[in-house]
């Protein structure tokens, strides 16, 4: 049996090997080529990274291929080359995979099923790791080719695409080419590194209208001398390139082909509307060290930012609800000092009753005016429920009928302690999101970021209505805020010539409308596969949250809609596993695409970073 079906996505701490084993250059296995070519038509990042790597020993010798790409990115294509042979990747039901690796197992072939994580990047955003290896002859050369997509999101004002150049050695031969397509005019291109430091050598960029080039290139001895983002194993950097585009219509953006449509849709040309928040902040006993001192930071931060016409209330919780002022209060100067003397008493100490907490926010907002204004809720937490109401489906159910669909409501998850699958279904039942927010040094930058996203509501009750469109994502939206972009997908009827579109909200002081037709393009193939891309990677994203809230038959039917589209557009999903034939091999590695979970093979994440901590203390 010259080969078998092995599945190879492994995903792992890279930055804890990358220190402790040596370059595979040490071990006669050269990199000669490392190129990452990224292609970006309207905000829609297709990058594909290829290494091509030599044995230069006089025997046999196992080569490794790893990189880290976005978390929320699809892998949608993988081949290993050998002596000019491909083997490609398929991407099955995850069950289907199982069962292949089972059935290798039952024919007493070697197998092994390894564990997947996620882990923080140095940008504040979770990476995940693709690994995988094969044998190669003596003095013979493999080429791995690996393929993610992903939508960019626009936040604060601007897109990013986020590389991570990390070949592991030097390379004679290193490209980095990024590749930007718009259809209005590119106001802004910028490209930093992890630290927001520009590049002094080795980057051209180049605008022009409504395209854009990025072009990165280190000679092999300048990839171990370069300051901020090489060493001695080689460049190791997250490369961000940052861009924005002009938006000379408030209707938006509409672009069409064949049989798909999106649309972007972010009005500059109106009004702030003034909000009302309420934080509810966790301070029970495991909000102890940096993450209540963080705390404390970024609402203090927070605070300075909120404007004259917003209102505002503090909770705090632990097996109490502790409430700052019974009722939202206008940012005045008095108010906000007030705010900031209970903020810097807030201290670590109790259980954690998220149940009502949450209900006693949003009563507040309840109570309180919306009549031109927009109303938001913020829970910051870092465990689950353990006294009060502990059941997290009851909790679910109170605080959906307590908001009402009145407000979105936002979670943010502190740590890897936190129950973040709970959180997910809490914010997707009342329009929001959960997020992630990492215990370290800039953890206080990370919740303010996020306030930054929502500081500024511009709309309120958003629907987008499509005439002659069918299978279309997400259309409703509870706020649109300034400095994002909602963004809408769907198919075009055959016999369509004009497509209509029609979006309406409430804005400060009325209700607005946005009317526009714009003439479906026909027989352009670039732009209907990448839209048709987009719309299938949008509806696969979407899908696979309604899932997580949903039940019954409707849960089914969600679940079985984005694996169609999954395998449809070859795209690994918690749904799919990327299967591989790979040479003279006889073991089967089966691995989904992972979560964001707090314990990993038995071994703690928390416990993890505290040995990090203690080698760090120690020199290591």
């Amino acid at each position: 049996m010259d080969r078998t079906t092995v599945g190879v996505t492994l995903f792992g701490l890279l930055f804890i090997w990358a220190t402790a084993a040596p370059t595979e250059k040490e071990q006669g296995v050269d990199i000669y080529s490392y190129h990452i070519n990224s292609t970006i038509n309207s905000r829609y990042a297709i990058t594909v990274i290829t290494s091509r790597v030599e044995n230069r020993l006089s025997e046999s010798k196992e080569v490794h291929f790893q990189v880290k790409i976005p978390n929320n990115a699809f892998i949608s294509k993988f081949r290993i080359t050998i002596d000019g042979k491909a083997y490609d990747g398929v991407v099955k039901e995850k069950e289907e995979a199982q069962k292949q690796y089972s059935q290798a197992v039952s024919r007493g072939e070697s197998a092994g099923m390894v564990s997947a994580i996620v882990f923080h990047s140095s940008v504040g955003r979770t990476l995940e790791e693709f690994k995988t290896s094969v044998t190669v002859a003596a003095s013979s050369k493999v080429t791995f080719e690996l393929t993610y997509e992903e939508l960019l999101i626009r936040h604060l004002g601007n897109y990013q695409l986020l590389i991570n150049a990390q070949p592991m050695q030097p390379v004679g031969d290193f490209k980095l080419d990024v590749a930007i397509y718009e259809s209005s005019k590119i106001s802004f291109l910028e490209v930093t590194d992890a630290s927001n430091l520009e590049f002094g050598y080795g980057l051209t960029t180049t605008k022009s209208d409504k395209v854009a080039w990025v072009d990165f290139y280190l000679a092999r001895k300048q990839q171990t001398s370069c300051s901020n983002i090489c060493g001695e194993n080689g460049l190791n950097t997250d490369l961000i390139i940052t861009y924005d585009v002009e938006r000379p219509k408030s209707i938006g953006e509409v672009k069409t082909s064949d049989s798909f449509f999106v649309h972007f849709f972010a009005p500059t040309n109106i009004e702030r509307i003034p909000k009302n928040v309420v934080f509810v902040i966790d301070q029970s006993g495991s909000m102890s060290g940096n993450k209540i001192i963080q705390t404390r930071w970024a609402l203090l931060k927070i605070l300075d930012d909120l404007a004259k016409d917003d209102h505002f209330g503090l909770i705090t919780f632990n097996n109490r609800v502790n409430v700052w002022k019974p009722e939202l209060v206008q940012a005045t100067k008095t108010n906000l000092e007030s705010a900031r003397s209970f903020v810097r008493q807030i201290l670590n100490q109790g259980d954690t009753d998220i149940n009502a907490a949450v209900l006693r926010g949003a009563e507040m907002l309840n109570k309180h005016s919306q009549d031109q204004s927009a109303s938001i809720l913020i829970l910051l937490t870092d465990g689950m429920p353990n006294t009060g109401e502990t059941d997290t489906t009851r909790i679910q159910a109170n605080v959906k009928e307590a908001i009402g669909g009145k407000f979105p409501f936002y979670c943010l998850g502190f740590g890897f302690d936190v129950k973040f699958d709970f959180l997910e279904k809490l914010a997707e039942e009342n329009n929001g999101l959960a997020r992630r927010i990492y215990e370290n040094s800039n953890a206080y930058l990370q919740l303010k970021g996020f306030y930054e996203e929502v500081a500024n509501p511009m709309l309120t009750n958003v629907q987008l209505k499509y005439t002659g469109a069918a299978n279309l994502t997400q259309t409703r939206f509870s706020q649109y805020y300034q400095g994002s972009e909602i963004v809408v997908a769907g198919q075009l009827a055959n016999s369509l010539d004009t497509l209509a579109t029609e979006t309406t909200g409430t804005s400060k002081n009325s209700a607005v409308t946005y009317k526009h037709s714009t003439k479906k393009s026909n027989g352009v193939l670039l732009q209907d596969t990448y839209i048709r891309r987009l719309w299938g990677f949008l509806t696969v994203k979407q899908l696979l949250m309604k899932e997580k809230i949903l039940h019954g038959q409707e849960k089914e039917a969600a679940r079985k809609e984005a694996l169609d589209l999954s395998l449809k557009y070859t795209f690994v999903t918690p749904l799919t596993s990327l299967v591989v034939i790979k040479p003279q091999e006889q073991d089967v590695q089966v691995v989904q695409k992972p979560k964001e979970k707090d314990n990993v093979n038995g071994v703690s994440l928390k416990h993890t970073a505290k040995s990090l901590k203690q080698l760090w203390a120690a020199g290591l």
